[in-house]
């Protein structure tokens, strides 16, 4: 394929985006050719120049072999890496300025493992044709910044369509972790796959099995934090890839009895992750506001109901019941998420959520206590204002009353946080006796016996507020008389 030329106002206004690299760019352009190798801009950094957008990133591709990029780079840097030698990678940093730079190369896996296999290129075009999308199949030579595009990725960008430089079938045998990174571009950059490429998802779906969980797991967390992440889902559902690296969310798609005695699952869990993004603070707010993108909190919204499925009841009546399904969906989050690799502490967050965010139904009754109101603060802990807000985004009623009842009820509960937060400091919230003085009163060693007394204290001062240490001590001391081992220690 011949190069497609972009009319020079738009090359222009691509290389302003770029300016406050372009001394870099130059620099090195200049010291590669003078070592008689080519060196070019490619991939990201010229696709967001073209889209108006700033890239951190410096994806360098150069016809040098590692051992000679590595040369080049130490006499420009103040410091080199090789950690990425294997794959043709060279690092390097100058001032504040990291680059990396990697040989042409042509990736693919045998099929079986779960690593691709290495192979370096000779040309730019060896190398463009390797990459994912056509529309990152864009580069600039340094140092002159001459434009190349044998795919046609700049009018694949304007018309927002992801194509691959080959053909799907070879481009994602290539490397199958590159059908959920289309997934992804459709959450970033609200592009759609060319129907070629779809088909191809389709049919190859099953090969993702062969990528890490980790790949996997970094696809999936960079398309939920992007712009449209349920068009993304929504993708790697309608392909089959879900079914393998996220199945309970193809899951959630309930079969629609004739009665149609429930609602779709999988439809209000996507809208309740958009409308969770909706209720996201500024990226600079403060913590409470939950600054977006927030990962706990979109994984949270999209899994809080994936306990539906196995607990689906038909009642008798016609009624359609779910009980206990955020215990189990908790469970099941924190199984996938452990499946994909994720750190313990986000794991943790996410199920905790998805087993609270039931928690407030059957506060618009009315029947919640003071006690009650500490419970919910206590049990979220430092999640509350990530519950907050996936507890209002579970609202997705088209009654328009019930949603307006639902809302005031939110309302007045975060009132009455509020009220209770400020007499009690209730993110504090503890026994009024310690540890100490608990076992002094009991004539008590530390151990099980002791964290008994201390959970009941605490119960004690979540259902009754501050009574004072005193009444605290003869509660404790009742309490301790019913006890097995303090009839024990009598009886002894």
């Amino acid at each position: 394929m011949s190069d497609r030329q972009p009319p020079a106002a738009l090359l222009r206004e691509a290389v302003a985006h770029l300016a406050p690299a372009l001394p870099v760019l130059t620099d090195l352009g200049q010291r590669f050719a003078a070592a008689g190798h080519d060196l070019a801009l490619v991939g990201g950094p010229v696709r967001d120049a073209f889209l108006g957008r700033t890239s951190n990133d410096l994806d360098l591709t150069t016809s040098a072999r590692p051992d000679d990029t590595e040369a080049i780079l130490a006499a420009w840097g103040s410091a080199t890496w090789d950690m990425g030698r294997a794959f043709g990678t060279i690092g390097a940093r100058r001032g504040d300025v990291v680059v990396e730079v990697t040989t042409y190369r042509a990736d693919a896996y045998d099929g079986v493992t779960r690593k691709p296999v290495v192979a370096f290129g000779d040309t730019l075009e060896d190398d463009l044709v390797r990459r994912d999308f056509a529309c990152n199949a864009m580069a600039l030579r340094l140092p002159d910044l001459a434009f190349v595009d044998p795919h046609g990725g700049l009018e694949d960008l304007q018309a927002r369509v992801l194509r691959t430089p080959t053909t799907p079938e070879v481009s994602f045998g290539d490397d199958p972790l590159r059908m959920m990174r289309a997934a992804r571009f459709v959450s970033q950059l609200g592009f759609v796959p060319a129907p070629e490429v779809l088909t191809a998802m389709r049919d190859m779906a099953s090969s993702i099995d062969i990528v890490s969980a980790e790949r996997v797991r970094d696809e999936l967390v960079k398309l939920l934090m992007g712009a449209h992440p349920r068009a993304g889902l929504e993708l790697l559902v309608r392909s089959g890839i879900a079914a393998i690296v996220l199945p309970e969310l193809p899951a959630l798609q309930l079969e629609v009895d004739e009665h149609h005695r429930h609602k779709d699952v999988y439809e209000h869990s996507m809208t309740v992750l958009e409308q969770a993004i909706d209720l996201e603070g500024p990226a600079d707010g403060p913590p409470e506001s939950v600054p977006g993108p927030d990962l706990v909190l979109r994984l949270a919204a999209l899994l809080h109901d994936i306990g539906k499925p196995a607990t689906r009841r038909f009642e008798d009546g016609g009624g359609v019941s779910f009980h206990h399904h955020e215990v189990v969906g908790a469970k099941l989050s924190a199984k996938r998420m452990r499946a994909l690799r994720f750190d313990k502490e986000t794991t943790k967050a996410v199920a905790r959520l998805v087993e609270l965010h039931l928690r407030f139904h059957g506060y618009g009754d009315g029947a919640w206590t003071d006690s009650a109101v500490r419970r919910y603060v206590t049990d979220s802990g430092d999640l509350l204002p990530r519950l907050h807000r996936l507890t209002r985004a579970d609202c997705t009623t088209r009654n328009v009353k019930k949603a307006r009842r639902l809302s005031r009820a939110y309302d007045e509960l975060e009132e009455r946080i509020a009220r209770l937060l400020e007499e009690e400091e209730l993110k504090a919230v503890r026994p009024e006796l310690d540890g100490h003085e608990i076992a002094q009163a009991l004539g008590i060693r530390p151990g099980p016996v002791l964290g008994r007394a201390y959970q009941f204290l605490l119960a004690l001062r979540l259902d009754e507020g501050p009574v004072g240490p005193e009444v605290a001590r003869e509660r404790l001391l009742a309490w301790w008389a019913e006890q097995p081992e303090s009839r024990a220690a009598s009886d002894g």
